[in-house]
């Protein structure tokens, strides 16, 4: 796209920033945000977000927007982007060496910069635009102000994202320039870590459990006075948070190496992660746990399906034997950027794993609960009996006698290997309890499967690991597909075939059911009484309508500027449209605080006569705004 400018056309005016303090010369990049001077970080790489790793670093702003960017290297602006989701306003610069830096959550750019996204909003009509630039438009040189720091896209506060890129989005830690900027002499801090069985046989502490420890600070080394009592195969978890210098914001823990009576046998080191990867993370982490209490584990142990380039390990993927009899060290090194360490360490001792009882559960009648962790299908039956009896389990005509393999005073616990065979039913002595596993679905192939009331395509990349499918549909037209613990990677295609035919389907749409009384607009195609909609995630779904048009007010109006608040009931905002006296203009969306606000692309003409402001919802439900200047 070429530097052709409208002669009407006036570049916003915006004041001088200060010449920059220029930082003492010992990284290769230019600090993009007061260089020079102690700045504070508010996120950092690989730090655990809900659906991604966090692929840079925050800089704080001093909870103030306007700071001067400056271009951490000489280069050209290569790309540009605005919207009022994500990363918000964003600059990507190009470096002769290949490396991409880039600026997010910018609040405005420089008034050349400004102008020629200004224009492109115009002639395209639209407040969202996604600009790549030649080398020529835009160069910078290291140090050059680019943009001014803000709060848009999915900022919660004001700062700037700041990333380091290659030519393919592989995503660097820009903490490995080790800025003199950030200060950092404060190691990781370990919270808990859970020990977790990867085999029929394994046991923690005489169970078939995950199980947490809170381990306590001895100088710098994190412990636990006594030793834990294991078996078979496990894997290692660890929540642990890093923190910098004078701020008390909760970051990411670079890199950790477990080793097993000195012997390594896993490290990862979140840096390099390919951004097309950066959804692994649900892999890479207990997704459940943090979804249930909000707790981030990281793996040490890579588990099935997970992709990413990150890690160094034994032949077991990270995973350790504990064998009847021996004594075994567990040593933890986590280290943040800045090579800060801190150690946990704990002592294992090998156990059997042989039937045994500690207690019978007191009950005037039996009952069964179970649970899947992983491949095992836990089954507990607290029992009448005073000896422990064998369950039957049924897969079709076939009949398994299953032996217990511990009594506690919760019940009996019967383990079987979901890999066996997919269980219609358990049965003690008349007391029963049916399963709804209709099939297992194995990652890395496509399949389908339909039953009465819906179709699910799993692409090869849709599943981390293996899922026994389990789906329902109730009375309230509710379609559950096994729950909202289980993620995908790549979308499932879903199809569903409500009971209850909307009167109007084009204003029907999939919405996803999730924690308490919350939905989200998943939208689907309709064909004859079966709507298609593509699920990021399993859980609960329902088909909903839509018929109410978005509601708009007017917060302010003047020749210079215009405003509006608009907010919809269900389906959300999808497209808007402002003329004044015909003419198209400007409104720049902002999602947080759902407002409208006009720019002009010539500032020296007023705004004046009739403004007519359409917006519509993402059923097409649209609302007329009609008011005068």
């Amino acid at each position: 796209m070429g530097s052709s400018t409208w002669a009407h056309a006036q570049a916003p005016v915006t004041p001088p920033a200060p010449a920059a303090p220029q930082p003492v010369a010992t990284s290769p990049l230019f600090f993009p945000i007061k260089p020079g001077t102690q700045n504070f970080l508010s996120g950092s790489m690989g730090e655990i977000r809900p659906n991604h790793f966090h692929g840079g670093i925050d800089i704080k702003t001093d909870g103030k927007i306007g700071l001067p960017v400056y271009a951490a290297e000489s280069g050209y602006i290569s790309r540009i982007k605005v919207s009022s989701y994500g990363y918000g306003w964003l600059i990507y610069i190009t470096h002769p060496n290949g490396l991409v830096t880039t600026y997010a959550h910018l609040n405005h750019f420089t008034p050349a910069i400004a102008q020629h996204m200004l224009q492109v909003q115009y002639q395209k009509q639209a407040f969202d635009v996604d600009v790549t630039l030649p080398e020529t438009q835009f160069p910078v040189k290291r140090g050059d102000i680019i943009a001014y720091s803000g709060n848009t896209g999915g900022s919660g506060g004001p700062h700037l994202h700041f990333e380091v890129r290659d030519k393919n989005d592989k995503l660097f830690n820009p903490l490995r320039y080790t800025f003199t900027e950030i200060k950092d002499q404060v190691p990781p801090i370990v919270y808990n870590f859970a020990l977790v069985p990867q085999g029929i046989k394994s046991r923690v502490q005489g169970q078939y459990q995950r199980k947490m420890f809170t381990p306590v600070k001895q100088g710098n080394i994190y412990t636990i006075t006594d030793t834990i009592s294991a078996a078979g195969l496990l894997g290692l978890e660890i929540q642990a948070i890093d923190k910098y210098d004078g701020a008390l914001n909760q970051n990411g823990v670079q890199a950790m190496e477990l080793l097993i009576n000195g012997e390594a046998i896993h490290s990862h080191t979140l840096d390099g992660i390919p951004f097309e990867l950066q959804r692994q993370i649900s892999s890479h982490i207990n997704y459940q746990e943090l979804k249930l209490s909000n707790k981030a584990f990281q793996r040490l142990y890579v588990a099935d399906g997970n992709k990413l380039p990150l890690y160094e390990t034994n032949k077991n993927k990270g995973k350790f034997n504990i064998e009847e009899g021996k004594l075994y060290e567990v040593l933890v090194n986590l280290s943040d950027s800045y090579k800060n360490t801190t150690q946990l360490r704990f002592m294992m001792r090998g156990e059997g794993n042989a039937y045994y009882t500690n207690g019978t559960p007191t009950v005037t009648k039996p009952k069964i609960n179970y649970e899947i962790l992983e491949s095992i299908l836990k089954v507990t039956v607290a029992d009448t009996a005073k000896e422990a009896r064998n369950l039957d389990l049924y897969i079709g005509n076939y009949k398994y006698a299953v032996i217990p393999s511990y009594t506690t005073a919760a019940g009996s616990v019967y383990l079987y290997n979901l890999i066996g065979g997919l269980p219609d039913s358990v049965d003690l002595a008349g007391t029963k309890a049916r399963f709804k596993f209709e099939h297992t679905i194995v990652p890395d192939t496509e399949f389908l499967y339909s039953n009465r009331y819906l179709d699910i395509t799993f692409h090869k990349e849709s599943l981390y690991d293996t899922l026994y499918l389990q789906t329902s549909h109730d009375a309230q037209d509710v379609f559950s597909i096994n729950n909202p613990l289980t993620t995908l990677f790549k979308p499932a295609k879903v199809t569903l075939r409500p009971k209850n035919i909307p009167a109007d389907k084009s204003k029907a749409a999939v919405y996803g059911l999730g924690w308490g009384k919350s939905s989200g607009f998943l939208g689907g195609v309709w064909e004859g009484d079966a709507i298609t909609f593509s699920a990021r995630d399993l859980g609960k779904f329902k088909v909903l309508s839509d018929t109410v048009g978005p509601t708009v007010k007017l917060v302010q109006k003047s020749p210079n500027q215009i405003s509006f608040k608009v907010w919809d009931n269900l389906s959300g905002m999808a497209s808007w449209r402002c003329e004044v006296n015909g003419q198209w203009l400007l409104l720049k969306w902002e999602h947080k605080n759902s407002t409208l606000t006009s720019e002009r692309l010539d500032k020296t003409v007023p705004l004046s006569g009739d403004v007519v402001l359409t917006v519509k919802d993402a059923m097409g439900n649209e609302t007329v705004y009609r008011t005068k200047i």
